[in-house]
């Protein structure tokens, strides 16, 4: 691989000791002259209308300032342009428990709590639909009035090439149903703004959000506010994973009070408040049915996917296109067909948690790839390796294929774990499975379609050898801060030292779209290098001057541009730097990073195409206890093609924070709701893995450089957590011999199928079925020229 002195390092984040030392401003921490504090009251019913909000004793009540409901935040919006349900508080009427529907500023804290036991609400109970089931039955009134029909948010359904004939050239045929539980994503810190409105009708919000653009227009469009008036500052994130893309209630309801107050107005949501705020995992119910010749090789799937959407549209139709689109970016699949349907729910709203709609399907595939496998007489390693994706190819469904390295991640995870030796071969209660996953190196179209860039970044060199970058993104713990330095600094051949970072601010950066979809790195990694390039030419033109040599002879490296040939003839960094400036005046350039358009001919192909596809392989080692169902993790394997590593010491955190997450959802994670009410919406009720339970952990990093990738580097913050929940799913088969069938795997679960097991019944705990439903005529798509082709025997 290409020589570096900065890229592939295992570097402290440049953040680090700020971070470690508690000097980090979080949004929390922020505090201004006269700030109020705001609180949301939330609505009591599940679904109820507002018929009547008295304010007037909250309002009386001495220290507070202002009051507002909904009848003060009439505009819709939403972060889907043909998703436009919400409003920053619930006007007509709650749509779920906590539904927040009024808003007090007060003098602090305690005084807008009491201050929200003194509103009185009139509620008109209606029918509540807490279920996939209950939102299909619809009995009354609907949640919306704006889905598909009823209660039915979306209904999708495609299909490319010829599935029918597939399955009739098939040697096997299996269905099979799957259920995966919705979870939270369960940040460190709670959601907090803090808005600012100056007597110049200027406002200013700082939020924990990872999307500071998106939020700059929605709080535009929510307020009657011209974006030119607004400035979005996000703050240092403690914990995002999907949770804070959205614009929140709570972020308007601020920006409105200090609006009417003219003092600032901070708002810090409780931990039950954070559940209620959602956005996260979609309960997903499935159905798949898959046939495979002899060897293995798929000739044809069919995938229906059903998503508990929630109270509001949020990510909601992206999300539903994303249980379909990835299924075939693994595996050569020449005839696919996708039928995906969500519905609302009197429950928080989900949305975008790590790996976006994609480890539902992930764990029902790999899942039943395993019983196929079995069935046939495979190992889970052959009936996979055999008939991976190629490189440089397209999928049925006009996916575009660059690098490719699951070989490799399969072939190091097989070997580290042992796994064609323990496979079948461990006592009873012991264990082992395997599955593989792929994601998003960035979406390749923004949330509202446009040419724009993606991401910008611009650079500005000062005659002391400064080196100022400019960019919007927004750093919520993944360390995309730090790479932006790392490219920067590695294309102009300075230190770290050199570089001073100014990001995610509207007023002052260029726009970034946001950190989503494991995007950032590779798109704002190249509108780096894009802008420094430009900046290094400049200097090495300078340099050539003084040295008076051509520029094809100069490298940048270590502060100085030398002489390649001969590295005592050189200029320090800031001495060219000066000589430039003197020859072009201010040294400054921009950098921009568009993704190829590789959307394809139909509509819904806006969703699945990316500039890079990750890929992972995993295998798990377990212990069942078959007298009491637990289940222990004794070790987990991890193989990651990332590209190239920017810095291995963030990817391998990265790939062991998505596994750490996986686990948490594989075996106790669950976003579960009792008479109506959330049933745990505090840390100490929520079951998530602590450190006692994460077992050892051993990552393997695949670089295979990807020629579209800033230094060859692809995507590795949310695909390791997909083949996490089907490996341990297929090692809980391997120890005891039941099979699971949905998430979390719990050891009720795993108790009930070892008794059905002495039954002489199917040893299975999973859903019995799917709604009878009926989706519409499916948009038929004539495959990829570059796609698998189903083979005549």
């Amino acid at each position: 691989m290409e020589e570096f002195d900065i890229i592939g390092q295992p570097l402290p984040k440049v953040d680090a000791v700020n971070k470690v030392t508690g000097a980090t401003p979080f949004a929390d921490d922020l505090s201004l002259p006269r700030m109020l504090y705001a609180k949301l009251l939330g609505c009591h019913h599940p679904h109820a209308r507002l018929k009547a909000i008295d304010t007037t004793q909250a309002t009386a009540l001495p220290g507070v300032v202002a009051v507002i409901t909904g009848a003060d935040l009439p505009v819709k919006y939403g972060i889907i342009p043909s998703s436009q349900d919400e409003t920053g508080l619930a006007g007509d009427k709650g749509r779920f428990v906590g539904d927040p529907i009024a808003a007090v500023a007060a003098v602090d804290e305690e005084t807008a709590e009491r201050a929200l036991e003194l509103i009185q609400v009139e509620y008109e109970a209606l029918p509540a639909y807490l279920s996939i089931e209950e939102a299909l039955d619809q009995k009354g009134e609907p949640i919306h009035d704006s889905g598909d029909q009823g209660n039915i948010h979306k209904l999708v359904s495609l299909e490319y090439g010829d599935p029918q004939a597939g399955f009739s050239q098939a040697d096997y045929v299996r269905d099979d149903t799957f259920f995966y539980q919705g979870n939270t994503h369960l940040p460190i810190e709670q959601h907090a703004a803090l808005a600012h409105y100056t007597a110049d009708s200027r406002l200013t919000l700082w939020s924990s959000t990872q999307t500071p653009h998106y939020v700059h227009r929605l709080l535009s469009k929510a307020l009657g506010i011209p974006m030119s008036r607004v400035r979005i500052i996000a703050t240092p994130v403690g914990g995002g994973f999907g949770g804070k893309c959205d614009l929140f209630g709570h972020e308007i309801a601020a920006a409105k009070l200090a609006m009417i107050t003219g003092r600032p107005v901070k708002i810090t949501l409780t931990r039950e408040e954070v559940f209620y705020t959602h956005r996260g995992r979609h309960p997903v119910l499935m159905w798949v049915k898959t046939g495979v010749r002899q060897d293995g090789s798929i000739t044809a799937m069919h995938f229906k996917t059903f998503l508990d959407g929630g109270a509001h549209g949020s990510y909601g139709i992206a999300s539903t296109y994303y249980t379909g689109a990835l299924q075939t970016v693994t595996y050569k699949i020449p005839a696919y067909k996708f039928d995906g349907l969500r519905v609302f729910t009197n429950k928080p709203p989900c949305g975008p948690k790590r790996g976006h709609g994609t480890p539902q399907p992930r764990f029902a595939l790999e899942v039943q790839l395993d019983k196929i496998a079995e069935a046939l007489g495979l190992s889970p390693v052959d009936i996979r390796r055999r008939h991976l994706v190629e490189e440089n190819s397209h999928t049925v469904n006009h996916l575009r294929i660059t690098t490719c390295a699951l070989d490799e991640c399969l072939d190091k995870v097989v070997k580290a774990s042992g796994f064609r030796e323990k496979h079948r071969q461990l006592a009873y209660g012991r264990g082992i499975g395997l599955a593989c996953g792929s994601y998003l190196s960035g979406a390749g179209l923004p949330i509202y379609w446009n040419d724009l860039p993606h991401t910008s970044v611009q650079i500005k060199l000062d005659r002391g050898g400064g080196v100022a970058v400019y960019c919007g993104q927004a750093d919520i713990g993944q360390g995309s801060t730090s790479v932006l330095a790392y490219t920067v600094a590695e294309v102009l051949g300075v230190g770290l030292d050199h570089i001073q970072l100014t990001v995610a601010d509207t007023d002052l950066t260029p726009i970034d779209l946001g950190s989503y979809s494991s995007r950032v790195t590779f798109m704002m990694g190249n509108a780096a290098i894009q802008a420094a390039e430009k900046l290094k030419a400049l200097l090495l033109e300078a340099a050539a001057d003084m040295l008076e040599l051509p520029v094809g002879a100069l490298a940048a490296r270590g502060g100085r541009i030398f002489c390649v040939d001969d590295e005592r003839r050189s200029v320090p960094f800031e001495q060219a730097v000066q000589r430039a400036e003197a020859q072009h005046g201010a040294l400054v350039a921009m950098g921009s990073y568009t993704p190829p358009k590789l959307a394809g001919p139909f509509k819904g192909s806006g969703v699945g195409p990316s500039p890079a596809y990750s890929y992972s392989a995993c295998a798990v080692e377990v212990n069942v206890d078959p007298q009491t169902g637990e289940i222990k993790v004794e070790k987990i394997w991890i193989a990651h093609d990332c590209g190239r590593a920017i810095n291995p010491l963030l990817v391998e955190g990265q790939i062991e924070g998505g596994v750490y997450m996986g686990l948490g959802e594989a075996l106790m994670e669950e976003q579960s709701f009792r008479r109506q009410q959330h049933k745990s919406p505090s840390m100490l009720d929520y079951k998530s893995p602590t450190t006692l339970e994460t077992p050892e952990i051993e990552t393997l990093i695949i670089e295979r450089p990807d020629p579209g990738g800033p230094f060859g580097a692809k995507e590795a913050g949310q695909g390791p957590l997909l083949p996490v929940p089907p490996a341990l799913a297929n090692a809980v088969y391997d120890a005891v011999g039941v099979r699971i069938d949905e998430i979390p795997i719990t050891p009720e679960k795993v108790l009930k199928a070892l008794d059905l097991k002495r039954q002489g019944k199917a040893a299975r705990v999973g859903p019995k079925g799917i709604p009878n439903v009926t989706f519409p005529k499916p948009v038929w798509v004539e495959p990829h020229s570059g796609a698998p082709k189903l083979e005549a025997e």
